[in-house]
């Protein structure tokens, strides 16, 4: 404790190894960590498959932290102190920092939408990419070259209700794959704590994506990530949203895009309200002039929208 009373906030480092990670949320999973509402953690995570090691020609089969891989391979969990269902989780994101390496493969599914694409179903094609964190840039084996943007396309708790849960979709009711590259270095997340503790878990390091994740994977890569874990006692929304350095962000998760779309655009709507004392209807008004609606992913078996409020967007007279 520190002179004022108050516990002292500290910094934790979290590395992969077979006790620190897991590839599914299940509120029984014990801890890889515990820290203090306000703690920083340096969490290192691998890329979202596992792997130990690059790839030196694409496709080439590598060693992986699962022999029998399940899900993304998460670093976590990380139990709050005091955290409890009802409260809300904010993950600020300090830094991201991706390995010198990385991948995107496309093609890996065989359904009605790749073959809409003129894609050949099942018949994988990789892209293996050296990455330059300081110059944040990326080069394929082809040559070409994209800037980089790095942020983790996991960060969640697991659901209330017992069992173990696909990472795969991303949920209302705690967050997970949900694949927003929209929250980069300087944003936080806040998530609906579901369990005691919130048991939290990271992974799924992306060092650039697009909007959609079109092609099923981003530039696959392990990270070093900085993240500040806290409690956060009258949250904007009940829901999940986030603050970037830009913009304020609602989310929607459905299997329907219809659906996905009505979620995220109600839950801006509400924080609307709340922000600029309207009537809904009027702040659909404002919004239809000046909220963003983005398609989050498309690659995860559920819908992932999301709407985008740009904190520049208004000025109050």
């Amino acid at each position: 404790m520190d002179n004022c009373g108050k516990a002292t906030v500290r910094t934790h480092q979290l590395i992969p190894t077979p006790d620190t990670v897991t590839q599914t949320f299940d509120r029984k999973t014990p801890p890889a960590l515990t820290i203090d509402p306000g703690d920083t953690v340096a969490v290192r995570s691998l890329d979202a498959w596992g792997h130990l090691e690059p790839q030196t020609v694409p496709g080439e089969v590598k060693a992986q932290m699962f022999p029998e891989r399940l899900g993304h391979c998460l670093t976590g969990p990380i139990a709050v102190r005091g955290a409890m269902p009802g409260d809300m989780l904010a993950v600020n994101f300090v830094s991201f920092t991706p390995d010198s390496w990385g991948w995107t493969a496309a093609g890996r599914r065989s359904d009605a939408f790749t073959r809409a694409l003129g894609v050949e179903p099942g018949v994988p094609q990789w892209l293996l990419w050296q990455l330059d964190a300081v110059r944040q840039t990326g080069t394929n084996d082809l040559g070409q070259s994209i800037k980089l943007s790095p942020f983790l396309g996991v960060v969640g708790v697991p659901p209330q209700r017992p069992g173990s849960f696909s990472t795969t979709p991303p949920r209302a009711d705690g967050g997970g794959n949900i694949d927003c590259r929209e929250l980069v270095a300087g944003s936080t997340l806040f998530l609906p704590v579901t369990v005691p503790e919130a048991m939290l878990c990271v992974g799924d390091g992306h060092a650039a994506q697009g909007d959609g994740e079109v092609g099923g994977t981003a530039i696959e890569c392990g990270m070093e990530s900085r993240i500040i874990v806290d409690l956060v006692a009258d949250p904007a929304l009940p829901s999940v949203h986030a603050i970037t350095p830009t913009a304020r962000i609602t989310f929607g998760f459905n299997p329907d895009l219809n659906a996905a779309t009505a979620e995220a655009l109600k839950a801006m709507l509400t924080w609307m309200q709340a922000l600029y004392g309207m009537e809904r209807t009027s702040a659909l008004a404002l919004a239809s002039s000046v909220v963003d609606l983005r398609i989050t992913q498309i690659a995860n078996e559920t819908w992932g929208v999301h709407a985008v409020l740009g904190h520049s967007a208004i000025s109050q007279a």
